[in-house]
């Protein structure tokens, strides 16, 4: 590995010497400074996942907010999230984003298993990412750090039975997804739809690859099939391979950033590029007895 910057190795000293008992600090300080870039990546990847859940992805089509608001619904889920590791889950911001997630959630129709799986992706694919492609990987304790806060966070909204190690975690990710996924109609609506959200992240040069960019970066073939993606290729994976080395190779030597990547309130463009207010995150359609539209 290449020589780390003094900030990076002092940074992972003192992520490696964090009290169990400090795991939300832990988690933030890797979410939001260490592992930031690699961890952002896995939340878009995570979010992506869940539309191979032919369930799960009729009725967010049903819901109707992905297909016609994809950009508004993928940026809120990430202000969601971010929100709160940066606050914590018990601050203020933190219970508002509680209550909005068990609001919105209330009469959508799934299993405990089918809420889990949610909750799960966002543990276990960013961890799995990092490990693969971060400049370092994650260390045990921030991986017992992250289960906790999915944890505490699955508590708070009435999911049962959750796994209390990642392993565990990973173990019923694997096999719901054995059971589960498959391709859907739904599923590839919901990707169709979505895709401009990655691309809107890329030079305009890389939108006619961007499918297959994130057939490669899911790294599943049968993932990939089931969201109606092409197939990854030899080069598209080596590319990939290629191009996140020179970044960790230039990540090393850079200076551990001391502002977090994610503030509440900043400016999220395209559709808070002014910043936003907490009453402006949510769907406007909240699914009820029936589908109730809010606008």
């Amino acid at each position: 590995m290449t020589q780390l910057h003094p900030s990076l190795a002092q940074g992972l000293d003192r992520q490696l010497a964090r009290h169990p008992d400090d795991w939300e600090q832990t988690f933030r300080q890797m979410a939001l400074f260490d592992l930031a870039e690699d961890i952002k990546l896995g939340f878009f990847l995570a979010y992506y996942r869940n539309f191979a859940i032919p369930s799960g992805s009729a009725t967010l089509v049903k819901n109707g907010e992905i297909p016609v608001r994809p950009m508004k619904r993928s940026i809120d889920t990430g202000v969601v999230i971010y929100e709160l590791i940066a606050g914590g889950l018990d601050s203020e911001r933190g219970r508002h984003m509680t209550d909005l997630l068990n609001r919105v959630h209330r009469y959508v129709p799934g299993s405990q298993e089918d809420f889990l799986y949610v909750l799960m992706t966002l543990l276990v694919v960013p961890l799995r990412w990092t490990d693969r492609y971060g400049w370092r990987k994650p260390t045990q304790t921030e991986r017992d750090a992250a289960t906790r806060f999915f944890r505490e966070l699955g508590t708070r909204m009435h999911i049962v039975d959750i796994p209390e190690t990642f392993e565990e975690a990973e173990s019923f990710f694997d096999d719901y997804e054995r059971r589960r996924m498959a391709p859907s109609t739904a599923g590839k609506t919901l990707m169709s739809a979505t895709v401009q959200v990655f691309q809107s992240m890329q030079p305009r040069l890389l939108h006619p690859v961007t499918k297959r960019m994130i057939a490669t970066m899911l790294n599943d073939a049968e993932l990939a099939e089931a969201l109606g993606l092409p197939r990854s290729t030899w080069w598209s994976r080596l590319a990939l391979s290629a191009g996140m080395g020179v970044r960790n190779v230039i990540l090393r030597r850079t200076p551990l950033s001391t502002v977090p990547s994610f503030i509440p309130g900043q400016a999220a463009p395209p559709v808070y590029a002014g910043g936003y207010s907490l009453a402006d995150v949510g769907p406007r359609n909240v699914m009820g007895p029936r589908v109730r539209n809010r606008a």
